[in-house]
Formats: structure tokens, sequence, C-alpha cells
């Protein structure tokens, strides 16, 4: 049908992908032409069908949402994407609009809204839920370098010997300790762990 918006839901739950499929294909002027389960599927049916809008969950295998969303504007600029997460963290926001997001609502939303953020986002609006920009205005955006992000990453992954995880982050036990060091400072924490848990919190991981 001529004028039809052509969506991609990815999300890693069975479940959750298959009712946001099944209310934005209940509308009149929506089509949901592919499916996606985790975020290197979600890149690959993006490719093969060049939707107009992307509804990405945040935390996926494969590539986490926020990746993708990068990857999609870079690679089909005429797909908006429209980041639906459970979790409405701050930092997610900030990261989402950074990486070329378009819109971003949490799955309590109301299936009207969700539907309406589709559209909007199809028009080249900027869609995001209004408590979460108000946290996120809040929080402010997020004080951890790309480094520190990924040394509290890999703790946030079960890493707790240092030595391990320098080598598998590619630099030395000194080096680590630092980053650990100055991560734990901006966090107002006062360990490895807890810094990691605060960051994960706040969406900045």
């Amino acid at each position: 049908m001529s004028g039809t918006i052509r969506v991609l839901v990815a999300d890693d739950q069975a479940l959750v992908r298959g009712a946001l499929a099944t209310v934005l294909d209940l509308e009149a002027g929506i089509e949901v032409v592919a499916r996606a389960g985790s975020g290197a599927t979600a890149l690959a049916e993006a490719r093969r069908v060049r939707p107009d809008v992307a509804v990405l969950d945040v935390q996926m295998p494969d590539g986490d949402g926020i990746g993708v969303c990068a990857e999609l504007v870079a690679a089909l600029p005429g797909c908006r994407v429209l980041m639906c997460t459970t979790f409405g963290r701050p930092g997610y926001l900030s990261r989402a609009l950074a990486a070329g997001a378009t819109g971003f609502v949490v799955k309590d939303a109301s299936p009207e809204d969700l539907v309406d953020a589709v559209r909007r986002v199809h028009r080249g609006l900027r869609v995001v839920d209004p408590a979460l920009a108000v946290e996120s205005l809040a929080h402010g955006t997020s004080p951890l370098t790309p480094r520190e992000r990924e040394v509290l990453a890999a703790v946030a992954g079960g890493g707790d010997d240092v030595a391990a995880l320098a080598r598998s982050l590619g630099m030395s036990r000194g080096t680590l300790r630092n980053h650990l060091s100055s991560a734990i400072g901006k966090t107002g924490t006062r360990t490895r762990a807890e810094a990691a848990r605060v960051a994960e919190r706040n969406g900045w991981l």
C-alpha cells in the first residue's frame, strides 16, 4: 500500500517482539516487514528489507541496540530509529540520541503511544519519554571516559581478577587500576563492583 510505514522490530525476548509487532501490524498504514532477536540479525534484516523505522531494544545479544542504532544510521540514512526498552535509564537516552536515534520510549508505554511514536519518528520528529527526559537532565551526561566504561563493563561482566582483566583489555595492571580508581571516584563509590553497578544502573555501560 502506498505510504505504508515499513517497520523492523528487534527485541531479544520473543514474546515482547511478537507483542510489539502485533500492536504495530494492527494499525492502518504500518507494516512490520522484519523481526530480529539480536543486534547482528537486526542489522542483517535492516540491510535486506530497508525499513523506514527500526524499533530497537537496548539490551540484545550480538550487538546492543545503541551500537546497532549507530550502524543503521550510517548504513541506511533513510531509516529512523526508535529505541524501546524496559529499563528507562537516563544514560541510555543520552547515548541513544548521540548514536542517532530519533526517539526513545519505554516498554510500559501504551500501545497508542508506541504507534504515535513510530508515526512521529517516521516524519523526522524527536520523540522522548517525558519522565525519562526529566531524569536524564537531572543526572546529566555520563562522566566516564570510553576506556573507563570499557573497564567497568568488564567488571560488570564478572571480571574480578585484575591481571586477567588487564590482559583481556590489552592494558597493564597499573593502567587498569588507574582507570578503575578514576571511575570509582566519578561514581562516588568505594569499590570497583559498586562503581560498575552504579554505572550500569544509570545506563552508562
